[in-house]
């Protein structure tokens, strides 16, 4: 007990010294307000908030930035070889035309010999494959192509995310006119628009859509 106790007091320390550093900072940095104006447009307040918040926001904005950029190549990447093979794919889902043409060439074959050979051509078996036969594909084709198109549609919504919430970050730290109170209340507005979108845990739902589609 004496030991957790010990450390918490010197976390505690630690702390209120930092902040000693940064009140002692700030009010070198920024004047001390007239008599009536501590709240002003113009204020100390502001502009210490200013500061602080767009520490916050440079660390914040920067790690979701990284986050999304490498989302965006590996999306785009995966998006690309999917569609290869989604491509490939659903040539199953369709007659092959090529393989009809075979059968009905082997079957004009057989004919022209049984006409050459006086036999008669009812007895040349029918080609099973024609352009008027019902074509059913494998239960296995239309899995594997339902698969192929939902994971290329999770890796497309992952990269449309990515690249909304990349404008969402610039409109969020692009520049803000006015007096240090406007700024700083336009800086809260928009960090609560923020905040209650839940932007950042959508940020870190991406790459979970984003493993979704590799499985």
């Amino acid at each position: 007990m004496t030991t957790e106790n010990t450390s918490q007091r010197k976390t505690n320390s630690r702390q209120n010294a930092y902040q000693q550093v940064l009140n002692d900072d700030y009010e070198h940095r920024f004047p001390e307000d007239p008599f009536l104006e501590e709240t002003g447009p113009n204020a100390r307040v502001w502009r210490t908030y200013l500061a602080e918040s767009s520490i916050f926001d440079e660390n914040m904005i920067g790690e979701a930035r990284d986050g999304l950029d490498a989302m965006l190549v590996f999306a785009g990447l995966f998006s690309a070889v999917v569609t290869s093979f989604l491509v490939q794919a659903s040539e199953n889902l369709q007659v092959d035309f090529t393989e009809v043409s075979a059968n009905l060439l082997y079957e004009l074959i057989a004919v022209q010999r049984a006409v050459a050979n006086g036999i008669s051509t009812n007895a040349v078996p029918a080609s099973p494959l024609n352009p008027s036969t019902k074509f059913v594909p494998s239960t296995l084709d239309v899995w594997l192509n339902g698969l192929w198109a939902v994971s290329l549609s999770f890796s497309l919504v992952v990269a449309l995310a990515s690249v909304l919430i990349k404008q969402w970050l610039h409109h969020y730290m692009s520049f803000r006119s006015g007096t240090p109170g406007e700024r700083s209340h336009i800086r809260q507005y928009r960090f609560a628009g923020f905040d209650s979108w839940q932007v950042l845990t959508i940020i870190g739902l991406l790459p979970i859509i984003m493993h979704g589609s590799l499985l």
